[in-house]
């Protein structure tokens, strides 16, 4: 009996031991996603609330670098690269910081994102880019730190901070116009030289409207004889092979054999040879 009492004992010490008690958090994390143009924006930050306290220029002294948020660092990621203020930022992740002023903040995009808080060694060259903004008054006090992404165009927004009664609009432009004038020009040019190679492979594949796969992989060939690429040539040599030709196979092959040992690729010469024998051709 004491045995059996002091291992049900042992047992209820483990289990109090692995049990985690989960609690809400102070400052709860959030994860914010939006796509502005053709640009995705991914910003996640800690919000802390105001909890009777006095915010800007008490418990976040002005003069001071604040973490714009609580916990690790806020960061942003942009897909693309945005223009912020005068300077173009570089599509990737980035932490926020903002010099808090009682008429203006200035928000910085630090490279950093690692920190916990304001680094304490601030670097200057790690800002990649910042903009001064001014501080709006509201007429009623938001309770909880908010960052929104508001103010949204075809071209680009504005990055919004509202915490207890102040409110920043930081606002950003996306390369939208240039993304969608490059697809346009792309479509406009026609197929490139893999689309024809892609599909000619595919319908290969299928043993389907092989004449229609022999004359896309002869045109993907064409677009890139000034740069040989000893795959293409196997295709062609394949394809024309599976339509008859097989003087255009051979050709082919010995070409894409050719190219294969000037890139020693071995897999290649292997399957080129094992062609051309089969063809007759050595």
């Amino acid at each position: 009996m004491k045995k059996l009492v002091l291992a049900v004992f042992a047992l209820t010490l483990m289990l109090s031991v692995n049990a985690q008690l989960e609690t809400p958090q102070p400052s709860p994390m959030s994860k914010l996603e939006q796509k502005v143009g053709l640009t995705d924006i991914t910003i996640e930050y800690s919000r802390p609330g105001v909890k009777g306290r006095k915010i800007f220029g008490d418990l976040e002294p002005y003069g001071t670098i604040w973490r714009t948020g609580a916990n690790a660092n806020t960061t942003i990621e942009f897909s693309d690269d945005v223009t912020i203020g005068d300077g173009t930022l570089k599509a990737g992740k980035y932490a926020i910081f903002t010099k808090l002023e009682e008429k203006a903040w200035t928000v910085m995009f630090y490279t950093d994102t690692n920190n916990w808080g304001a680094p304490k060694e601030w670097d200057d060259s790690k800002v990649a880019a910042s903009i001064k903004v001014n501080v709006m008054d509201i007429p009623f006090n938001v309770e909880t730190f908010t960052i929104d992404i508001n103010n949204i165009t075809n071209t680009g927004g504005t990055i919004d901070m509202i915490w207890e009664k102040s409110y920043v609009a930081v606002p950003f432009s996306v390369p939208t116009d240039a993304k969608v004038s490059a697809e346009i020009d792309k479509i406009m040019a026609g197929p490139g030289a893999n689309d024809y190679y892609s599909a000619a492979v595919y319908t290969l594949s299928t043993e389907n409207n092989l004449d229609k796969a022999m004359m896309w992989i002869d045109k993907a060939v064409e677009m890139t004889e000034d740069q040989p690429r000893f795959w293409y040539l196997r295709q062609q040599s394949l394809i024309h092979a599976a339509n008859g030709d097989k003087k255009g196979a051979i050709a082919a092959a010995k070409k894409s054999l050719e190219g294969a040992k000037a890139a020693k690729n071995n897999g290649y010469i292997k399957m080129n040879t094992d062609s051309l024998k089969e063809w007759g051709a050595m």
